[in-house]
């Protein structure tokens, strides 16, 4: 091989492996979006293991009677706002 041969075949690679490297991946693209129903879906058992959380939190002695009843007040709230769009979805 000539020099000029091997200058040439070491461009090539360099280009190559630039492109190889560099190049956008699509994985991210092929990937589908979740709808509305599958978010709410999973928001519900977030909000369900938040509320046993706060539950053990309580009889552990970390929350304050008061602020237990806040947090809870709270939570029953979203909860109860969430599957009322998660029937209006589902009949829909």
């Amino acid at each position: 091989m000539t020099p000029t041969q091997g200058l040439i075949a070491g461009i090539l690679l360099s280009i190559a492996l630039f492109v190889y490297t560099f190049w956008p991946d699509n994985g991210f693209a092929s990937q589908s979006e979740k709808t509305r129903l599958e978010y709410l879906l999973e928001r519900r058992e977030q909000l369900a293991e938040n509320l046993r959380d706060l539950n053990f939190d309580l009889q552990s002695g970390k929350y304050p009677e008061e602020d237990f009843k806040k947090a809870r007040t709270q939570l029953e709230l979203e909860t109860t706002q969430l599957l009322a769009e998660i029937a209006r979805l589902q009949h829909a």
